[in-house]
């Protein structure tokens, strides 16, 4: 298969359609991740890696020394709801101008554009190009963002990292972070009739939350504010037919920026704990990070504490004009910006450090919608975005990279 003449869009749109027919839910991402290994051959990649979580790797070695570039796209979706949408999810049906599926936009589209757009590159240069090319299809980014993709990190040790998640076919250079945070209480059961005999952790709960929530959080001048947001509140036992709760737990949702770290984000919760602890001695509290723990598509158990950093590449960096100049070049306008949602980028830039750009096409607000769908254009669009990249970074000498090549 070549991507390089006429008929390469058709190609793609078949590519991204095969992707999207393939049902893969976090764990589930077995069929999908056979598909892509089968791109990768046909088209020509010198090697395909899966790991233990069954990330699968494609790569294209170049000639000559120079950045090993990088571009990560998560094959797993959220799930669906079929009584709610109007087209099928799992059919990749083409209509006005879009492609309907789930997955279309987050992001089986991007994760087509990559494989054919790294497949293309090679396909006019051959090796003759300096470093390599690697495009990671990952899984389990819907519920551990980073986390499976620590393992591409290890196999590949990227320069540069492209995420493909939605931008519109615009450079993303940040993001808030995430981390779930769990609080308790602890009290004591008795029977309902005789509360005095027991301590009701969920009124201890109630004066906790009350405070929690006059909490202000930090604010970052590109980032925006962080967030802190109760989304569950539990209580033990339950039901509780004449029981005083002994215990109760609350999550929030807490969005991160950037110059935090998790001693910080946890401390004033811990001191109001300590405050009401210090006036109350029936009052006993945890603040922690949620954890959890899932079974891949492999097999193996993928697991990790439920904080995930935000990271933020300076917009002044050479990388990033580099890149931006040269798809301005090619009829890309938009402007840089940060997405508003967690990426894999909390991994590789959040807690590897790797430059990391994200750029995607459609648009972000269509992720995790009934009736997905992506716009051939921006499909289209994508994948000579990736080949301009591709060419920017491993063709293009510049004096401010590393051995003439690497962004540093």
């Amino acid at each position: 298969m070549k991507m390089t003449h006429n008929g390469w869009k058709e190609q793609l749109l078949k590519m991204c359609q095969n992707l999207i027919r393939k049902q893969s839910y976090s764990g589930e991402e077995g069929d999908v991740a056979e598909a892509v290994k089968g791109m990768f051959q046909e088209l020509g990649y010198d090697e395909v890696l899966t790991d233990e979580y069954g990330n699968v790797i494609g790569r294209i070695i170049g000639e000559k020394p120079g950045p090993v570039v990088l571009f990560d796209g998560h094959i797993d979706t959220v799930p669906v709801n079929e009584d709610s949408w109007t087209v099928p999810p799992f059919e990749g049906i083409v209509k006005d101008g879009k492609l309907y599926g789930r997955g279309a936009t987050d992001m089986k589209g991007a994760v087509a554009c990559a494989i054919a757009a790294g497949a293309a590159f090679a396909e006019v240069n051959g090796r003759a190009f300096a470093g390599e090319i690697a495009v990671s299809c990952s899984v389990h980014e819907e519920c551990f963002e980073g986390v499976a993709t620590r393992k591409v990190s290890e196999a590949i040790k990227p320069d540069v990292v492209i995420i493909g998640e939605a931008s519109a076919l615009t450079i993303k250079h940040g993001q808030r972070g995430r981390a779930e945070i769990v609080v308790e209480t602890f009290g004591e059961p008795a029977h309902s009739s005789n509360p005095q005999e027991g301590i009701n952790a969920v009124n201890k709960m109630m004066k906790l939350v009350e405070k929690i929530n006059t909490l202000k959080c930090p604010a970052h001048p590109i980032l925006g504010e962080g967030i802190l947001e109760l989304t569950d509140i539990k209580s033990s036992p339950y039901p509780g037919a004449s029981v005083v709760p002994h215990y109760c737990k609350v999550t929030f949702d807490r969005r991160t920026l950037v110059n935090e770290t998790k001693e910080s984000i946890l401390a004033p919760i811990q001191s109001l704990i300590d405050e009401l602890s210090g006036s109350d001695s029936t009052f006993k509290a945890k603040v922690s990070f949620a954890s959890g723990e899932a079974k891949c598509y492999t097999g193996n158990l993928i697991q990790a504490e439920r904080y995930f950093p935000a990271w933020l590449l300076d917009s002044d960096d050479p990388l990033i004009h580099a890149l931006q100049n040269e798809l301005k070049s090619k009829g890309f306008l938009g402007e840089p910006s940060y997405y508003a949602f967690c990426t894999n980028g909390s991994h590789f830039a959040g807690e590897a450090g790797i430059k990391t750009i994200g750029f995607g096409p459609s648009l972000e607000t269509l992720a995790h919608k009934d009736d997905e769908y992506i716009e051939l254009a921006q499909l289209y669009g994508a994948f000579e975005g990736y080949v301009t990249i591709f060419e920017t970074l491993c063709l293009q000498p510049n004096p401010n990279l590393k051995g003439g090549h690497l962004y540093v």
